[in-house]
């Protein structure tokens, strides 16, 4: 007998208007009474994001860092390659020199030898 009294159109709405203002009192009252756990989820949720993004931020700093050594590194050795090559060359080069000076100096030697035996061939003749 839920509808015993008049069920004229203007009780309904009323009817309904009251059902709805009871609704939007109850969630109202639901929501002030939620608010502190409201407020400590949200702080919770940003006190979160703050260490997600500062945990973020340590591993681009470390990445930045190990990106450094290595190119240091790889400049290091890419120097040392460049130095061996240049020693390796001026040795090389040393090597080379030596080697045209002994021929030079086997070239004299041959000279003077044959100068010699010809000036003594020369003096027995005559």
């Amino acid at each position: 007998m839920k509808n015993a009294g008049k069920n004229e159109i203007s009780d309904r709405r009323a009817a309904s208007a009251d059902a709805k203002a009871a609704l939007l009192n109850a969630y109202r009252a639901a929501r002030t009474a939620a608010e502190p756990g409201r407020m400590a989820r949200q702080a919770e949720r940003e006190a979160l994001s703050t260490a997600r993004e500062e945990r973020r931020v340590e591993r681009e700093r470390l990445k930045l860092e190990e990106q450094k050594r290595i190119e240091t590194e790889a400049t290091e050795r890419q120097a040392a390659v460049e130095a061996a090559a240049a020693a390796e060359t001026e040795a090389r080069a040393i090597a080379e020199n030596a080697r045209i000076a002994r021929v030079i100096e086997d070239e004299a030697v041959r000279k003077a030898n044959r100068d010699r035996r010809y000036a003594n061939r020369k003096a027995r003749q005559g």
